[in-house]
């Protein structure tokens, strides 16, 4: 598995027991372990706004979003699924993240942070299906924006017993669902941001 391109692992929660938020920790721990450089980020480190085109200014945690999002080449999303699609947070983050920002010399092109990132998507529920309608909602708004989505994902279902204590993922055959998302990400990432490999993020 290539590992020099950075990864950014993210879940489209703030909830303090979220599933989601569990799956992104565990999945940062199997990357991280095989050997990829792995940023874990959390939505509620970001002080951001609903979104509103009308604001006189660009809040500046928007421009810190941005910043990460662009410094990471590969991202995997754990997708919460809210009445069949993904969350009002995780649309918010997005919106704001490909809003341009006019008087900015960096952020001016709005998809400027989305444009050409490799992106797996996962997902956890209690149910049997795993949140794998959020998925494919959140598939067609990344590929409206330019992101290349890996084919590979894996819907985690029964996701109130699929942790141990210390967070882990319990059967084997999840971790390895996970780890070929991962690997596949990372995969397409080396070709597709040749360039960037050895770059620091």
């Amino acid at each position: 598995m290539p590992t020099a391109l950075p990864l950014l692992i993210f879940a489209g929660s703030t909830r303090q027991q979220s599933l989601n938020r569990r799956l992104a920790r565990a999945s940062a721990t199997i990357a991280r372990d095989a050997g990829a450089s792995v940023t874990l980020l959390e939505l509620s480190d970001f002080d951001i706004p609903l979104y509103h085109a009308d604001l006189p200014s660009t809040p500046a945690d928007v421009i810190r979003l941005k910043e990460v999002l662009w410094q990471h080449p590969a991202w995997i999303i754990c997708s919460p699924e809210y009445n069949g699609s993904y969350t009002a947070l995780l649309k918010n983050t997005i919106d704001w993240a490909s809003c341009p920002v006019p008087a900015h010399p960096d952020w001016q092109d709005g998809i400027k942070p989305l444009r050409g990132k490799v992106v797996g998507l996962l997902s956890a529920s209690p149910g049997a299906m795993g949140g794998r309608r959020s998925q494919s909602h959140l598939a067609s708004l990344l590929i409206n924006l330019e992101c290349w989505l890996a084919p590979k994902a894996f819907a985690l279902g029964q996701a109130n017993s699929a942790f141990d204590a210390q967070g882990a993922l319990v059967q084997q055959t999840d971790r390895d669902r996970v780890r070929a998302v991962v690997d596949q990400v990372l995969w397409a990432a080396g070709r597709l941001h040749a360039d960037r490999i050895g770059a620091a993020p």
